[in-house]
């Protein structure tokens, strides 16, 4: 027998009475190749590690958001139906509550939970239930079953319902593993948002409207300190953050720049007006249209002498006449600096643990306009975060470098 194949008995034991012989095979037996004949390629190329870690990605970022909704749904069966089964039936409440229609997967649940934990797979205490064994659906069925219990606190049963059969296909392929498109992954992040809107009956923290926050910002946001967003240019900017929803509503507002043209430009002067009147208190920092500093940059720009300066003298006026019909001027404040511009920034509710800032950088031959834009958000986290370390956040950075300039700057009357 050459070297290069294996010998399988056909099963019915050959004949033993006459060998084979050398060289031959026995009567019966069948010739396999060497596995490094088949001609197998076991190794990814560059385009299938690419495909892969793209279906890794996506898969990631599903199983984030559905474990959080699982979470949350898990939380929210627990605290309705707990006190109505718990206190006749006992730590097998959830068995009681599945009722007869649920006994079977209730039962597997049970037995699973059991099999964890004579492995030692419940690692936290408070997962040692039934009810962290079930799964996203079976949550549902408790759910759909007792729904006169959860009506006080939920007001759409029908959008409840649709919502989580729309997650059964994401669902579906991420607890398989198999490949998850773009679309699948986008449809599935909305609807895990509005099942988590559905399912919060208290009040949304105040900028959860201006820029909410991702879960995934949430739980890998220390990689990127604290920027929210990234974007090429203004115009793009203001696609993902308008500025109406960027200042509507704020309660501080401190920017500085040359012209502010994100705000001045773009945010009309009655609704300055009426956030000034709401109590909101407000600073602007322009580029004195006379100084040095504007000549240079009027020159890196290149532009006519006076050319930007009378654009800025026009955006003075404008909030000045804004700063005229406000019941009280001295919640804003306007002045001047002299320095040379380095950055544009937009603070809008600094004072607070919910601050969100826009700032662009100036570059040589580069309008304001058209310079990256980096959306930052300042998160009670990184206040912590802080204080625990001494390291300050980009956000502070900014925030420092606007109240050192405030400080020496002059104001307009």
């Amino acid at each position: 027998m050459s070297s290069s194949e294996l010998e399988l008995p056909s099963g019915n034991g050959g004949d033993a009475t006459e060998p084979p012989e050398e060289g031959a095979l026995p009567a019966g037996a069948v010739s396999v190749p060497r596995p490094v004949e088949i001609g197998v390629d076991l190794e990814w190329s560059a385009e299938d590690w690419s495909e892969v870690r793209t279906r890794v990605e996506r898969a990631g970022r599903a199983y984030v958001w559905l474990n959080l909704v699982e979470q949350r749904l898990r939380a929210v069966v627990g605290a309705v139906l707990r006190p109505v089964y718990e206190p006749l039936h006992g730590a097998e409440w959830e068995i009681a509550a599945a009722g007869p229609t649920g006994q079977e997967w209730v039962q597997r649940a049970a037995a699973l939970r059991e099999v964890s934990r004579r492995k030692g797979h419940v690692l936290d205490p408070a997962d040692d239930t039934v009810l962290s064994f079930l799964t996203l659906p079976q949550l549902r069925e408790l759910m759909v079953q007792h729904w006169p219990c959860f009506a006080p606190y939920l007001d759409n049963r029908r959008e409840v319902e649709l919502t989580l059969d729309e997650l059964e296909v994401a669902r579906a392929a991420v607890s398989r593993n198999r490949g998850l498109s773009r679309a699948v992954l986008e449809q599935a992040e909305r609807a895990c948002a509005r099942l988590l809107r559905l399912l919060d009956s208290g009040a949304a923290p105040p900028s959860a409207g201006r820029l909410p926050a991702d879960v995934l910002e949430h739980l890998v946001g220390d990689r990127f300190t604290d920027v929210a967003g990234v974007h090429p240019d203004r115009v793009r900017l203001q696609r993902h953050l308008p500025a109406d929803e960027l200042f509507g509503d704020a309660r501080r507002l401190d920017a500085m720049g040359i012209g502010l043209g994100l705000l001045v430009q773009n945010f009309p002067g009655r609704r300055l007006v009426r956030l000034a009147d709401a109590g909101c208190r407000v600073r602007l920092l322009f580029l004195n249209p006379a100084s040095g500093a504007m000549r240079r940059r009027e020159r890196e720009l290149g532009l006519k002498r006076g050319e930007l300066g009378r654009s800025v003298e026009t955006a003075i006026l404008h909030v000045r006449r804004v700063r005229s019909r406000v019941r009280d001027p001295e919640a804003f404040e306007i002045h001047v600096y002299d320095d040379t511009p380095r950055f544009s920034a937009y603070f809008v509710d600094a004072d607070g643990p919910d601050g969100v800032a826009v700032v662009q950088s100036y570059l040589r031959r580069t309008r304001g306009m058209e310079t990256p834009a980096f959306v930052l958000r300042r998160s009670g986290r990184d206040l912590l975060k802080d204080d625990r370390h001494g390291e300050q956040g980009l956000f502070d950075i900014y925030r420092d470098e606007f109240e050192w300039t405030w400080e020496r700057s002059r104001a307009v009357s």
